[in-house]
Formats: C-alpha cells, structure tokens, sequence
C-alpha cells in the first residue's frame, strides 16, 4: 500500500507541502490540533486539494468529519475523505462546531468563506503546523521551497563506526543573510535524542557534523538513525547536498556516499544483490511521522514481478535495516534488486557486509536510484547521432588496474526500460579510445557484468604508464532497443591488496555540446546547456586523504583541452592557493590535493578544508573518495552547486 502523495514532479520540482506536514516540529504539533478538531464534529474545507495528502500522514478516523467542501466547480461530487465534495456555498448547513481549511497561509481563505460559516463556528487551519518565523526564508509564501531546504541524514555512532557530513555554506554565496541548520537526531525507532539549531559560518565556509562529536555534545549513548537537516533562511537553491564518510577506530573501515534526495519515491533500483560470503542490507529511513504498515516496503529482483514483502512495521521516522536474503535468498550478484518503497521513504543507502574475509568485516555504503516511472521510450534518441555525437553518456573512472579492479553493471532505472541497449567504451587519459565491449540489447532482467580490466587485457589494449582512465556506457543500438534518456548504471572497485572495496552508481547525461534536448546538456543554475563546473571535494579527519578523479565528457566535440581551476580553502572559505589543470576532451585526471598544493597550504586548509573545482569553459563530471594508506579507500561521485 503505497502512500498517494506528491513528493516530487520533473516539470514543477519538489512538493513542499508533504515537507510542511511531515517536518518533526509540525509532527509535534498535529497531535495538538487533531485532538482539537475530535472534541466536535468538524466540516473540512479543502480549497487547494490538500486534503486528501494530509490524511495520508495523518489518521483522521476518529474525526466527526459531517461534510466535505471544495472551491473549484470540477471538484464538486469528487470522494474526498470518504466522502461526496459538496460547493462551498452550501458550508453554512453543515452541522459543525470546527470547519478546518486544509492550506497554509489561510488567513485570506478564510476570509473569503466567514460569511458562510455555522453560526458559533470556530475556524483551524493548517497554519497551527507552521515553523517559527526565524526558520522560514519567505514568511509570506509558506510553501515557498526555499523554506523547507531538508534532507535526512543517516547517522551512525558507537561499536567502532563514525559518520561524517561535509558541505559547505553555499545559501550565503547567494545571497542568504544568516542561514542557520536546524538538527534533529532520531534513533532506530524514530524517537529523538537530541535537537539543536546552529548558525552557519560565512559564505562558501565549510560545514562538518561529525557523530563522534554529536555524541560527546550532548552527552549521548550509541546510536543509529536519522538525522534531519533543516537549513534555515536560505537563498537560491533549495537543495541540501553533500557528502557522507563513515569511518572507524579499526584502519579498514572506510566509506562514502552522499546526499539522500529529500523527496520520496514510489521505487528505486540499482541494489545489487550479495556476492558469496556477502551480506546487504536496505537502510530504510522512514521519512514521515507516520508509521510504514507492514506488507508496504518489498523486494523483488529486477524484471520479475514476484515481491517479497517485509513483514514489519517502521515506526514514524525510524530506521530499519532490511537483511535482502531474508527476502530475496537467491538472489547473488550480479542480479539486481528492486526496492518497492511507496514513497514512505526518501532514497536509501544500502550496506555490504564481506563477512569472513577480515576481522571486522569489511563494510562499504552506497546508494540505490530514483526508479523513474513517469518516462515513455524516445524514438527520436536513436535519431540525435547527427547532431548529439555520443548523445547520453554515462562517465566513470578505472582506477589504477596494477592495484584496483574496475566493474560496471547497467542498471534499469525507469518502469518502461524493458531492455537496455548499451555498449561500453574505454578511454585512456588523453581521450583515446583503447577498448570497446558491446553489450547488445540487454534485458530488464539481465546480470551482466564488465570488468573493465578483463576487457584491455582481452584485446591486448594498455592504458600506457598512468594504467587509468574513463569508460563510458553509451546507447549501442546495433542489436535495436529502446532508450528513454534516463540510462544508469552501477560501478564498482576492487582493491587486489586489500580486498576493500568501494561503489557508486549514477544516470547519463548529454555532456558539452551547445544543442540542447528537453533539459540536456543540465545545468543547475540558469537554462542549458549547463557548460561549465563546480565541483565540492571535501577533506576528512586525520590519517585520510582525499582523492579525486575528474573526467571531461563529450558528447560531441568540445574545447580540446579544459581550463580547470583547482581552488584550495580552509574552513571559513577562504582561498589559501589554487591552481589551474588541463584535462583532455574526452579524458580525465586522476589527482591528490598533494600533488599540486604544498604541505604547509594543505595544513592550513586543515582537516575541514575543501577544494573547489571551477571549470567556466565545460562541464566535468567527478568521482571523489578518500584513502587511508593501502588500507582502505571510498569512492563516490561529486556533488557540485
């Protein structure tokens, strides 16, 4: 049973009235107010179609509820709450004592209807949830999104493990006067173990919220959970990105994955299932105040209809970690997983436990996808050869094949990709290509791996003394096929010494070409073509170091070489050196912060220091990870803003 709310729309963005009603502070006082609105019958007037959304998340089954009245003609005689839409005009008959309006901002609705009310009629509006003023941005639109800039966190402290949050204050570098994050810390179960609203420091300075000091700060045991972020009086964008490391007291525990996306979906894809000797779990992050009924959260592998479902209720903002062989046993890599989320939660992270290759067993977190299920196949994908090049390109890294194995795994991403027609080219530093592997029209329920490595050798290919370089999975429509643009794909790295091992997964995009195709190449600020980069690299705590891998993708051709600033800042933001790189079109860097900045600039950077990557000339695409020696490392792409 899958909640029917909108959380997210690709034409009008995110919905910030499921945020408004579901932000823990409103949950706080919605019990108020529907105990208000049992003690007497109640008419609910419903002039913007909220109605229907707030009963959702909360259980109206005890209200008195005598009629239901809409504003719009076309409303009139629709079910709402169970029942028939009467015209607001016919209001002063109800037999209530309570007319509750659904909306925010409510004081004009109101008004426009006081003619109209029962006699003796009190009037509840949904303003009794508003945040207090000092959280909103715009205090005249409270659905304005930039008043609700939220994203849940997963947040592990104790037993040895740590999280580590890193962004930086880019509200103010737009502009925002004094943004502030509001912080609550939720255990498994959804109950609060400690809440607090901090200022953020000056424009563009970097932000860190560390478990272990969240902990000792307030004086807390071990915990696992959510943390909810709320940055406060933002401008400009309504996104809070950034990137997540969970490292440990034992030198081999080492990860990284980033942002949760803060709208729910109805499915997400991309979870691989366990290799032998592997254990994956599903960290559900319950992202309402209302309980997830068990039999509402399932499994199934990729293109077979045949869900397993949990059998288990997730309590209001709690956290559940899901064993995927407790419901799915036979599945091994690499077959995929669907995760059937009824929009209860927002995008998870999954975990993968090697058990018995160390002690303790080696642990790596990663993401799965957004499954897209309002996309059609595009007969004029295969068509744009001529003016797009390469069209949709999918870019990761292959790291050094002397130490690390480099695998891909295409990834179905939306309901109407039945199959997928792929190839995967292989492009050595400078933008030669050294290797191709064509994957045909591979079905939805495919398990078929590249190992990159295999591939050069197989056809006596090197990547000359560097040993790395990019692979790109392109639409190959040799063997037919459909596309949607919406390609992905999952790509994973084996450290050979250590056994360690890092993945990431992500969507293709048109890169660097000035033509455009509904929305491509992206860009996140102003209309596209998006030409050009910033890119967040984050330190970490001592002994890490970060370590970062850029690639230049081209759709078709573009400037030959890039023009990439590399620009080194410490923890308040301040430039302390930068320097300029030269990438290939069609090519990549693979790079330390030391290999072009001194020790004494990168001690004054310190462990929160960060380096932006600025690019005005093209759009990179970045992998960013850190490392601890030969010991462990984490791998995951960048985010930028």
């Amino acid at each position: 049973m899958a909640l029917n709310i909108e959380t997210f729309s690709n034409a009008k963005g995110g919905n910030a009235f499921f945020k408004a009603i579901g932000h823990p502070l409103a949950a706080r006082k919605a019990a108020d107010l529907l105990a208000d609105l049992k003690a007497a019958p109640v008419a609910i007037y419903d002039p913007l179609g909220f109605a229907k959304a707030f009963a959702e998340i909360y259980d109206l089954g005890d209200l008195d509820i005598a009629a239901v009245y809409v504003q719009d003609l076309e409303e009139i005689g629709s079910d709402i709450l169970g029942r028939q839409a009467q015209p607001v005009t016919d209001l002063a008959a109800a037999p209530a004592t309570k007319v509750f309006i659904t909306a925010f901002d409510a004081e004009r609705l109101a008004d426009h209807i006081r003619h109209l009310l029962p006699a003796g009629a009190e009037v509840v509006t949904l303003d009794a949830l508003r945040l207090p003023d000092s959280m909103l941005t715009n205090r005249r639109n409270y659905l304005d999104s930039l008043n609700f800039a939220t994203n849940l966190v997963f947040f592990r402290e104790g037993e040895g493990h740590h999280t580590r949050l890193a962004t930086a204050n880019y509200w103010s570098a737009y502009g925002a006067k004094a943004p502030s994050a509001w912080c609550c810390l939720m255990n498994e179960a959804g109950e609060p173990l400690a809440e607090w609203q901090d200022a953020l420091p000056g424009a563009n300075a970097s932000v860190v919220i560390d478990s272990k000091e969240v902990r000792e700060r307030f004086g807390l045991d071990s915990f696992t959970g959510s943390l909810f972020l709320h940055v406060c009086g933002i401008a400009g964008h309504d996104i809070v990105k950034y990137a997540l490391d969970t490292y440990g007291d034992d030198d081999e525990v080492l990860s990284c994955t980033h942002d949760a996306n803060s709208w729910p979906a109805d499915l997400y894809g991309g979870l691989p299932a366990p290799k032998d000797g592997e254990q994956v779990l599903l960290w559900v992050q319950n992202s309402h105040p209302a309980t997830v009924p068990a039999g509402s959260v399932g499994l199934n592998l990729m293109g077979n209809d045949a869900i397993a479902w949990l059998d288990d209720d997730i309590p209001p903002f709690g956290t559940r970690a899901i064993d995927t062989a407790a419901l799915l046993p036979e599945a091994k890599w690499p077959q995929q997983i669907e995760v059937q989320a009824g929009k209860y939660f927002v995008r998870p992270r999954y975990e993968v436990i090697a058990n018995g290759a160390t002690n303790p067993p080696r642990r790596r977190i990663a993401h799965a996808n957004v499954e897209r299920v309002d996309l059609k196949p595009d007969p004029r994908i295969p068509e744009l050869a001529n003016l797009l090049g390469k069209g949709f390109v999918l870019p990761a890294p292959i790291l050094p094949r002397a130490r690390f194995r480099s695998i891909a795994l295409p990834t179905p991403m939306s309901t109407c990709q039945q199959n997928l027609p792929v190839a995967l080219l292989a492009y050595d530093p400078e933008g030669r290509e050294i290797g191709v592997k064509r994957l045909g029209k591979l079905p939805r329920d495919h398990a078929t791996s590249v190992d990159v490595g295999e591939l050069l050798n197989g056809e006596g290919l090197a990547l000359g003394e560097e040993d790395w370089g990019h692979m790109e999975l392109v639409y190959d429509f040799a063997e037919g096929g459909e596309a949607d643009g919406w390609l992905h794909g999952l790509f994973r790295y084996e450290d050979k010494a250590s056994g360690h091992i890092a993945e990431t997964s992500f969507g293709a995009h048109v890169f660097n070409t000035v033509m455009t195709y509904k929305g491509e190449p992206q860009s996140y600020a102003g209309r596209p073509p998006g030409l050009s980069t910033r890119l967040f690299l984050s330190f970490g705590p001592a002994p890490y170091a970060p370590l970062c891998h850029l690639i230049y993708p081209a759709s078709a051709p573009w400037h030959e070489k890039s023009r990439t600033n590399l620009m080194l800042h410490d923890a308040n933001g301040s430039l302390i050196a930068e320097h300029e790189v030269r990438i290939a079109c069609g090519g990549s860097l693979l790079w330390r912060p030391s290999d072009y900045f001194s020790e004494a600039d990168i001690a004054a950077a310190g462990p929160e220091g960060y380096v932006i990557i600025r690019d005005v000339t093209c759009r990179l695409f970045g992998y960013h990870g850190l490392t601890n020696g030969e010991k462990a490392f984490s791998f995951d792409h960048m985010f930028g803003f």
